[in-house]
């Protein structure tokens, strides 16, 4: 597979690819809201404990962006994470059973929705911490360019990792090395509670790329077409060995920053403004005007979505719980009997 060809494999049962790539784009967006959707209902009723961050609002960034990138490529996500674990191919009843803290989860129940592991996918988190996935980004990088690899690692953030530290140190080093590093900075305008332009005198995030020598692009992250054409060039240019690429994906959460927060920092006039552009209505409208879907079309996908969810779920809720004899497993060094 090379990069941009086909987005990578969602499941086994995943359906034939439709004539239009759009319809693709489209399903993918469809089945990480409608799984966002049921996250919900779940944590209402107690399946899901602890912190849960819902990628509603940002799913033409996931979709649109790793569709980019070949199955070789590494990819550290953010604790807005489900939304890019799915599309990157974890199992949706892999992603739910680690949140239902289930051995059959991704990281065998221990991490939860924030931190979601595929090490076979090359999927490496999730991550707890704001700008902690980025010196692990810069890690893998410089990882695959020892072992002589054309691979190229995507990370993600958020606006707010933007003002860390690490964020700066790795836009640097990886700079100064020319390492094979794709910066994605998924800004939807605020670092929890607090709005960009209170945190930055600079609101261009894509500009910062500039001081670091290193070019950049700021696109409309609502925009899934606009997203992955994006995308494609920046991979094509970091694989192409012309060092790191700064992408600013400019989109918006629809819902709170957590499921704890009572998002009373934003106006519901902005929040509905933001909903107006709805990158899933967005596509939805250009595919039905142009004659791609039609309403049995959509249903159908939906009714697949639905389906996969389901199953997920039952799965999940059924498999075990990890045994008390291996809680220390993988905490402590295990000893080996050496023989003769």
């Amino acid at each position: 597979m090379t990069a941009g060809t086909q987005p990578v494999v969602q499941s086994a049962t995943r359906p034939a690819a439709p004539a239009d790539p759009r319809v693709e784009l489209l399903r993918q967006m469809v089945r990480v809201r409608r799984f966002e959707e049921r996250c919900v209902q779940l944590y209402s009723a107690a399946k899901i404990r602890g912190f849960m961050h819902l990628y509603i609002g940002e799913e033409a960034v996931a979709v649109g962006a790793i569709g980019a990138l070949s199955a070789d490529d590494a990819i550290v996500s953010t604790y807005r994470e489900h939304g890019h674990a799915l599309v990157r191919g974890v199992s949706a009843e892999a992603v739910t059973a680690e949140m239902f803290g289930r051995v059959t989860g991704c990281s065998r129940g221990r991490g939860g929705s924030m931190h979601l592991f595929d090490i076979g996918r090359r999927f490496y988190g999730g991550n707890a911490i704001v700008a902690g996935g980025l010196p692990l980004a810069v890690g893998l990088a410089l990882a695959d360019r020892m072992r002589g690899r054309s691979a190229v690692t995507a990370c993600f953030f958020g606006d707010g990792a933007v003002a860390e530290g690490e964020f700066h140190e790795c836009m640097n080093l990886a700079a100064l090395w020319r390492l094979p590093v794709l910066f994605c900075c998924e800004n939807n305008r605020y670092a929890m509670g607090t709005a960009l332009e209170r945190t930055h005198a600079v609101t261009d995030l894509a500009a910062r790329a500039g001081s670091y020598g290193m070019p950049s692009a700021a696109v409309d992250g609502m925009d899934v077409l606009a997203v992955r054409a994006a995308a494609l060039d920046a991979v094509a240019s970091v694989r192409g060995g012309h060092g790191p690429f700064f992408l600013e994906l400019r989109t918006y959460r629809f819902r709170a920053h957590s499921m704890y927060d009572p998002d009373r920092y934003r106006d519901k006039a902005e929040i509905a403004r933001w909903k107006r552009r709805d990158p899933i209505d967005r596509l939805l409208k250009q595919l039905t005007d142009g004659g791609a879907v039609d309403a049995a079309a959509v249903a159908a996908m939906e009714a697949a979505v639905a389906a996969e969810i389901d199953a997920a779920v039952a799965a999940a809720d059924a498999a075990p719980v990890e045994d008390v004899a291996d809680l220390t497993r993988f905490l402590l060094a295990e000893q080996r009997t050496r023989h003769g």
